[in-house]
């Protein structure tokens, strides 16, 4: 199977330890490794040296007299003998003096397994002529050989130097195997430890998955305790945010259609109530139950398009933005708006600029607000539009000299189906169409503190872009 399809099997914070482990056990085998190399190197390094320096040393004293007689040697075995006399040779070393009669001789401990081996002869014949090193293996055990002939009045005999290479790595073998040890430990010790992390980083998302199971269309109440400034707090942040969002698109949802339900019901209640009793037979009733079903109807038709309006509010091309002249269109929606009601329509002011608007959607919400104002103010009172640039913001108002809204109704005027106290017309979505536009255009709409009457403004950009 796979190593890819074993992971994809088991939990993130299983795949977390064991990556940590494999990542752990690949750098101790590279480190144990280059140890095992260098040391290696190192140890037949000191090797060749040991061997050079002995043959430089019986090479010295062959240069010398001898020490009994004063003069230069004349014997090749004299010379092998006062050689092994006088040097000791280092550890796993061996220093042998092959005579020209005779038996070998030599300085050393344990040396009867090499001085049998046939191998170890051939070594030494092969090399006596010329000299060198080379390498024999005798019962497992490697040996780094030297040979330097010596030639004294016509005999030849030779000056021989063993290093027992196996005998000097066995404290590196010892080394690598007390650090195979340790770095097994190491691991176990490293993967636990990755365990036990992993569980705490990951302790964040396991309660989001706990939490997001809990969530139901019931209920949506659960939320993450944040803890920590880290990327994970910053996760639980934002799904805690998300669920608020989701949450209020739940309540307002069902508001939304708890009120059209009932704002519904009453319209099929009176239609159903006047076929229910309508006389098909009487002229005058039929005409008169005609016409209050056709009015029913329009008004059910105006909730569903002022439904619709908002539904399409959140979508992005509700609002299409083009260079918009301020000045005219005030003035535009001045115009229209004076058949609405016998008012006394004002101009209170223009802005001399051009926006990035949506001209027909801000004139869809002025008109909307100045309709407002006609339903609150009696035959004579004043209603005035303008606009202004004010602190970097197109401002567009619709006023009047109305009673103006109640204290208690300025924080929920805005929302859908929210009615002022002595409205009886229209459904409650004329100021709710209204902050949607504004909303579309990164702006708002605001209704000012005044004295008298009510002055509702829109805060607009002028940038290119909403």
């Amino acid at each position: 199977m796979p190593l890819t399809t074993t992971l994809s099997r088991l939990s993130v914070r299983q795949r977390l330890t064991v990556t940590v482990a494999l990542l752990t056990s690949l750098a101790l085998l590279v480190v144990g490794s280059t140890l095992y190399v260098l040391e290696s190197r190192r140890i037949d390094r000191v090797i060749e040296a040991s061997l050079t320096q002995e043959i430089g040393e019986f090479r010295a004293l062959q240069a010398e007299n001898d020490p009994q007689t004063r003069k230069p040697f004349t014997s090749s075995d004299r010379l092998l003998t006062v050689f092994l006399e006088r040097n000791l040779p280092d550890a796993n070393e061996a220093l042998y003096g092959f005579r020209a009669t005779g038996g070998p001789t030599y300085q050393a401990e344990g040396d009867n397994v090499l001085l049998g081996s046939a191998a170890f002869r051939r070594t030494v014949e092969r090399l006596e002529p010329r000299g060198g090193t080379g390498t024999v293996t005798v019962d497992g055990s490697e040996y780094r050989v030297a040979v330097q002939p010596v030639k004294q009045g016509g005999a030849t005999s030779a000056f021989v130097v063993t290093h027992d290479v196996t005998a000097s790595r066995e404290d590196l073998r010892g080394l690598m195997l007390t650090y195979a040890l340790l770095a097994a430990v190491s691991v176990i010790l490293i993967a636990g430890l990755a365990s036990w992390i992993a569980g705490r980083l990951l302790s964040p998302v396991r309660r989001l998955r706990d939490t997001a199971r809990g969530i139901t269309d019931g209920d949506l109440g659960g939320r993450l305790q944040v803890t920590g400034h880290d990327d994970l707090s910053d996760l639980q942040r934002t799904f805690n945010d998300m669920l608020d969002r989701l949450e209020s698109a739940f309540v307002t949802q069902r508001q939304l259609l708890d009120d059209a339900g009932h704002e519904l019901r009453t319209p099929l209640t009176i239609l159903r109530g006047h076929l229910e009793v309508l006389d098909a037979s009487d002229p005058e009733d039929v005409a008169a139950t005609r016409t209050l079903l056709l009015d029913e109807t329009d008004r059910m038709s105006r909730l569903v398009n002022d439904l619709l309006m908002l539904a399409k509010a959140r979508r992005p091309d509700f609002v299409t933005l083009q260079p918009t002249d301020a000045e005219t269109l005030t003035h535009g929606v001045l115009d229209r708006v004076r058949a609405l009601a016998d008012r006394t329509w004002l101009l209170d002011g223009v802005a001399r600029t051009a926006a990035a608007l949506d001209g027909q959607r801000i004139t869809q919400a002025l008109l909307q607000l100045a309709d407002n104002a006609a339903r609150h103010t009696q035959a004579g009172d004043e209603i005035g539009i303008g606009s202004r640039l004010h602190e970097g913001r197109l401002e567009l108002w619709v006023r009047d000299t109305g009673p103006g809204v109640a204290p208690e109704l300025r924080t929920e005027i805005f929302e859908r189906f929210s009615r002022g106290e002595n409205d009886d017309e229209g459904f409650g979505l004329g100021l709710s169409i209204v902050r949607a536009i504004a909303e579309a255009h990164g702006g708002d709409v605001v209704l000012d503190d005044t004295a008298v009457g009510a002055t509702f403004r829109l805060r607009l950009p002028t940038g290119e872009s909403a």
